[in-house]
């Protein structure tokens, strides 16, 4: 399957598909349950749905300690502190438009890193559009952004603290699953880093939160999408991309992730879309295309 020429060309697509709709899922879920609880309940649930499977078709695992340490540490930064961070600092306070801007230093962070870490090579056009792909988030987001007074922010500066620790959690983690983890079954090595993060989270989880989940079935489905297209779907792309690309060029199509989630919020809950988002979306995909050319 990810051996099929198609397939490949259509992952970015579908990685963004997928990526973006976890801010809709997690718009659902802050309803019903508390952000780090509902992720320790979505982390257990994808560890042991993939331990499963694995067992079942008789995938190999980790052999060695630092294989298996490898693959706790991706699992900590990728998933436990990455998406927990994000979580924690929205449902504390700040604004969306502010986090997705944060969302977007990622790329940047990435090129910036790159050349040091795995010795890529960033080219003029690539930075070119890096930069234009972080204006195009910038433009997509404004709606959000305008309002957002400087003082609001020296207000929830923890939040904000937060969610750019969980902007490096996530860089950093990527390189470290291009460095280090560069075989093994990724059936198994998923299942190994969702275990993980299950253990990270959940302490947390305890200690900060009351773990509040009311279940019902908007809960279920929210879950069920959460750990299958999210967890499992989502990231499953996310490692298959970075496996057998650059993670400098992985990283840009997480610009188009904020245009996704616009388009997906216009459609869902009949949110607007005003010129200067749509000019933003134009912007956002001409730096992706420039940032990601080979």
């Amino acid at each position: 399957m990810f051996d099929s020429s198609l397939f490949l060309r259509l992952s970015p697509a579908l990685f963004v598909f997928l990526w973006s709709s976890g801010w809709i899922v997690a718009g659902y879920s802050a309803r019903y349950s508390d952000a780090l609880t509902f992720l320790s309940v979505r982390f257990g649930c994808a560890g042991l749905a993939l331990a499963v499977f694995a067992v079942a078709l008789g995938a190999p695992w980790p052999k060695t300690r630092r294989a298996l340490f490898d693959c706790v540490v991706a699992g900590i930064l990728l998933h436990a502190v990455y998406l927990g961070g994000v979580w924690w600092a929205v449902r504390h306070g700040l604004p969306a438009g502010v986090s997705g801007l944060i969302a977007g230093l990622q790329p940047v962070l990435t090129a910036l890193f790159a050349p040091l870490i795995m010795r890529e090579s960033i080219s003029p056009i690539r930075w070119l559009g890096i930069v234009f792909g972080f204006v195009g988030v910038a433009l997509v987001l404004e709606p959000k952004l305008v309002g957002v007074a400087p003082e609001a922010l020296s207000a929830i500066a923890l939040p904000v603290i937060v969610n750019i620790v969980g902007m490096f959690a996530v860089t950093f983690g990527s390189f470290w699953q291009k460095a280090r983890i560069v075989e093994g079954d990724l059936r198994t090595v998923t299942a190994v880093q969702y275990i993980s993060a299950f253990l990270f989270t959940l302490p947390f989880a305890f200690l900060l939160e009351p773990m509040r989940i009311e279940w019902n079935l908007t809960m279920g489905l929210v879950l069920a999408w959460s750990v299958l297209a999210l967890s499992l779907g989502g990231i499953g792309l996310y490692l298959v991309m970075i496996r057998r690309g650059q993670v400098s060029r992985i990283a840009t199509f997480l610009y188009l992730v904020p245009p996704a989630v616009a388009v997906e919020a216009w459609i869902l809950f009949g949110e607007t879309l005003s010129l200067v988002q749509l000019v933003g979306m134009a912007v956002a995909v001409l730096g992706v295309v420039l940032a990601s050319r080979k």
